[in-house]
């Protein structure tokens, strides 16, 4: 499965946001390899971010606000419902399907395609071939992003553990079917799974399981994430040069139990490693209730990839603590930094860690394993050796230039 093949070849890539979120950054580099490659790419959004002429903006920033908020509306009825994201993708999407008809792509990409980005029965009303990346649950549930360990998109929702449910007819049931007959009504509709796991989820919906599947990983770009100067990047952002630094990263940590990051705080509170530090990168909220005896130090959020790279160059190992996780971009630009990962062993996370190899997997979801993990890393004779590994399997596997 590949569509690289002609230069004449027009792709139109759909993402929600230009640069916000990993899936949003999986989108951009694929754009710009297509670019590199001298193929015909477009990247479409509801809000342009930058001024890149080969990203088109579909809405203004308030008519997006108020798509965004229209699409939450659906949801007033379960008052109860866990903080994982959840999509109705009921919002009128015709000017989204006006726009791609009228740029008459070969092939239309979507990424990440929520928050009023799409409605399901729009679709079909899609005149090119539609391939679509799953970088969650969304596409093959009935509107929540991750399912919880529910399970039940393998046979039909309703009675959803995301919304809190008790109703075999609810608001999950209503989009499953609706995405049942959207689905079957396109003519060209081709699935694909960033991770094993994620194919084998799509494999086992009743919702997509009927159409094409391919597996194709997500990558990033090995000459900009790559080994740099320890010292000069700690210096750049204010970190102390003699300590052991743990390094951990996420939006909204504290608001999306799915990143495990009460998990991970909790954990960190057992940890008696001396001259080492705990460093949040790319969150506003501050965790000091945990008590951590750990020094924490705080780097803002940052958005070019340049940055990224550095951060991640001041760790001496990341923690990815999800408790469910598809293929995080945050696993493969650390490991092409030659930075050791320690996560927990679920999911997409396999693809990626190599346990005692390249970082450590974790017994989910064991606090005390995760402690061994931290420790095993930090305290490793054979460290370069990890550093190293980290690197060598992520460029055979993860770097852009070979997918």
């Amino acid at each position: 499965f590949t569509f690289y093949g002609s230069p004449k070849m027009k792709i139109l890539i759909v993402n929600t946001f230009e640069i916000e979120g990993g899936a949003a950054r999986a989108a951009n580099r694929l754009h710009q390899s297509l670019l590199e490659c001298g193929l015909d790419s477009t990247l479409l959004v509801q809000t342009k971010t930058t001024t890149n002429p080969t990203v088109v903006s579909l809405l203004t920033k308030q008519e997006a606000l108020n798509v965004r908020k229209s699409a939450h509306k659906e949801m007033s009825d379960y008052p109860n419902k866990s903080k994982t994201l959840f999509s109705v993708s009921n919002t009128d999407s015709t000017k989204l399907v006006n726009k791609i008809n009228s740029l008459a792509p070969d092939i239309v990409h979507f990424h990440w395609v929520a928050m009023g980005m799409i409605r399901m029965e729009d679709i079909p009303k899609i005149k090119s071939h539609i391939i679509w990346n799953c970088h969650d649950m969304m596409a093959l549930t009935g509107g929540c992003h991750y399912d919880e360990w529910c399970g039940r998109y393998k046979h039909h929702c309703g009675k959803c553990k995301v919304l809190h449910s008790n109703t075999e007819n609810d608001l999950s049931r209503e989009i499953f079917d609706r995405k049942y007959f959207a689905y079957k009504n396109t003519q060209s509709l081709h699935f694909v799974g960033t991770s094993k796991w994620m194919v084998e989820c799509l494999k086992q919906s009743v919702l997509t399981k009927n159409n094409p599947i391919s597996h194709i990983p997500s990558g990033a770009d090995g000459r900009i994430f790559k080994p740099l100067n320890k010292a000069e990047c700690r210096e750049m952002f204010k970190i102390p040069m003699n300590k052991k630094v743990i390094l951990f990263g996420a939006m909204n940590p504290l608001g999306d139990p799915r990143k495990g990051a009460k998990e991970l705080l909790e954990a960190l509170k057992l940890l008696k490693i001396e001259n080492t530090i705990f460093v949040i990168a790319g969150c506003h909220e501050q965790i000091n209730k945990y008590e951590l005896e750990l020094p924490i130090y705080y780097i803002p959020e940052v958005s070019d990839e340049v940055s990224l790279s550095l951060i991640y160059n001041t760790a001496d190992i990341i923690i990815v603590p999800s408790l469910q996780e598809n293929l995080a971009n945050t696993v493969v630009e650390s490991l092409l930094c030659g930075i050791p990962v320690v996560a927990f062993d679920v999911d997409g996370n396999k693809d990626m860690i190599t346990h005692k190899k390249n970082g450590y997997l974790v017994e989910p979801f064991k606090k005390e394993d995760l402690i061994l993990g931290i420790e095993w890393i930090l305290h490793n004779k054979l460290y370069d050796d990890l550093s190293l590994n980290a690197r060598t399997s992520a460029l055979a596997k993860f770097d852009l230039r070979i997918l």
